[in-house]
């Protein structure tokens, strides 16, 4: 039994869209947030180095320090992707492809979707992609 005629759902239903819009702009908002307060600290870190002797040979801090800035850009940089994948699945909402794997065309399964809202493939797609159910896959 395929996934679409599992889950059906092949017409949009007005109050679900409403829903999932819902979903998805509150999760955006959240990455928005998050993405401001790792800015604030990314800030931070460079402006209390900026007070400290630029000595990163002799400085035993200067490792931490370079560790911190580099863990909170990429922190940064996965927010920025994921407000991207965010959205992506809002632009397939309105054209009416939101929860259409784009592997295989069938139905994402709605447990997936609400785990990963911007999920793009169904879970058999995705471990066929190779086995990265953790990402928008």
């Amino acid at each position: 039994m395929g996934d679409a005629s599992r889950y059906g759902h092949d017409e949009p239903d007005p109050s679900a869209s409403s829903a999932v819009r819902a979903r998805l702009a509150a999760d955006r908002a959240d990455t928005l947030a998050r993405a401001a307060a790792l800015s604030r600290d990314f800030d931070g870190i460079v402006a209390a180095n900026a007070l400290v002797a630029v000595d990163d040979e002799h400085d035993p801090e200067g490792g931490t320090t370079a560790f911190e800035r580099a863990h909170v850009a990429a922190l940064m940089a996965q927010a920025r992707e994921h407000l991207e994948e965010l959205d992506r699945a809002l632009h397939r909402l309105e054209r009416g492809q939101y929860g259409r794997c784009e592997g295989c065309g069938g139905t994402i399964a709605p447990e997936r979707l609400e785990i990963r809202p911007a999920a793009t493939t169904c879970v058999r797609c995705a471990r066929r992609s190779g086995g990265r159910l953790s990402s928008s896959r």
